[in-house]
C-alpha cells in the first residue's frame, strides 16, 4: 500500500510542477513575440518553462541531500524525450500535413538548436568523465550555467523577426506567480516520493531518477507537444525538446554540481551520457543527411525508438544485470 501511496503521490507531484511550469509559458511567449524570435529561438526562451520541472526537482534533490534522483533525473528525461516527443510530433502532423508525408521543420532548428546542444553535451562530457577532476563541482556548474547563456544568446539574436506588440494583464502576473510556488512544491514531493519509492523497492537513488522520475516527468511535455504540433506549429513542437533538454543539461545541472557530486558508478553514468550524445547526434544527422533534409520520416523517427530500446536492454541487462 505504501508504495502505491508514493506512486500516486509522484504522479501527482509531476502534474503540479507542470502545471506551475505552464503557467510561465505563455508570458515567455509573448515576450518572444515582443522581441521577434524565430519558432526555433523561441522554443529555447520557453525551455526555460518547460524545463523549469527538472530544474526544481534538481534543485529540491540538492537541498534535501538527495542528488543522485536529481542526477538520475537529468540524464534520463534527456534520453526518453528525444524519441518520445519526435514520435508524438510525427503522429500529430500526419493530421496536419497529410499522412505519409514527413515531419517537416524549418532549417533553423539545425543550426539554432541541435548543433548547440551537441557543444553542451561534450562540455558536460569533459568535466564530469576524466579522472582528474570526475564528478560534479561548483565550478562545473558555473561552466555549465555560461554555456546556457551563451547558447540562449545566440538563439534570440539569431535571424531576428519583426517585434510585435502585447498586453499584459495583471491576473496572469500574478498566475505565473502562483504557477512558481506550485512548480516548488511539486518539485519537491518529487524528489521525496521518488525517494520512498526506491526505498521500498531496494534500488539506488540514481536509478530511480533515471527510470521512475525521469519517464513520469515528461508526460506532460508529451500532450504539449501533441496541442502544439495540431495547431500546425510543427518547427516548434519538435525542436521544444531540443530546447527543453539543453537547458536541463545546464540549468538543471547547475545545482548538483554546487552542493559537489561524486560518481559512485561510473559504467552507468557513462552509459546514460553515451545515450544523451548518441540521440543528440542522430537527431542533428537526419534533420542535415536524412532522406528529406529538414525533416523526419517515418522510418527515422522508428530508428530513434530503437536507440531507446537498446538503452533500456544495455542498462537493464548489461549494467544492472537484473536476471543475473
Amino acid at each position: 500500500m505504501k508504495l502505491i501511496f508514493w506512486f500516486l503521490v509522484l504522479i501527482a507531484s509531476v502534474g503540479a510542477a507542470h502545471w506551475g511550469s505552464d503557467q510561465l509559458a505563455d508570458p515567455l511567449q509573448k515576450l518572444r513575440r515582443r522581441w521577434g524570435l524565430t519558432e526555433a529561438a523561441g522554443a529555447a526562451f520557453v525551455a526555460l518553462a518547460t524545463a523549469s520541472p527538472e530544474i526544481g526537482t534538481n534543485t529540491a534533490s540538492a537541498i534535501q541531500g538527495l542528488s543522485d534522483i536529481g542526477l538520475g533525473n537529468l540524464l534520463g528525461s534527456n534520453i526518453i524525450s528525444v524519441p518520445a516527443i519526435v514520435t508524438v510530433a510525427y503522429i500529430a502532423s500526419q493530421k496536419y500535413q497529410g499522412r505519409g508525408i514527413p515531419l517537416r521543420i524549418k532549417p533553423e532548428a539545425l543550426t539554432i538548436q541541435a548543433i548547440p546542444y551537441l557543444i553542451i553535451i561534450a562540455i558536460a562530457a569533459i568535466l564530469t568523465l576524466p579522472a582528474p577532476w570526475r564528478g560534479l563541482q561548483p565550478i562545473d556548474g558555473w561552466i555549465m550555467l555560461a554555456a546556457y547563456l551563451v547558447y540562449l544568446a545566440q538563439a534570440i539574436i539569431r535571424q531576428r523577426q519583426s517585434a510585435q506588440e502585447v498586453n499584459w494583464q495583471r491576473k496572469e502576473i500574478l498566475v505565473a506567480f502562483l504557477g512558481v510556488l506550485v512548480l516548488a512544491a511539486g518539485a519537491y514531493l518529487i524528489v521525496t516520493a521518488t525517494e520512498q519509492i526506491v526505498t521500498i523497492l531496494g534500488i539506488s537513488e540514481l536509478i530511480g531518477g533515471l527510470l521512475i522520475a525521469s519517464t513520469l516527468s515528461i508526460a506532460p511535455e508529451v500532450f504539449a507537444t501533441w496541442n502544439v504540433a495540431k495547431s500546425g506549429q510543427i518547427t516548434a513542437a519538435t525542436t521544444s525538446v531540443i530546447a527543453d533538454n539543453t537547458a536541463t543539461m545546464t540549468l538543471a545541472f547547475f545545482p548538483l554540481a554546487l552542493v559537489t557530486l561524486p560518481i559512485e558508478n561510473l559504467l552507468l553514468f557513462s552509459v546514460n551520457l553515451t545515450f544523451v550524445g548518441l540521440l543528440a547526434v542522430v537527431y542533428a544527422g537526419f534533420i542535415y543527411w536524412g532522406s528529406e533534409k529538414n525533416s523526419f520520416e517515418l522510418w527515422e523517427v522508428l530508428v530513434l525508438n530503437g536507440i531507446y530500446v537498446a538503452y533500456l536492454c544495455i542498462i537493464l541487462f548489461g549494467v544492472l544485470r537484473v536476471f543475473g
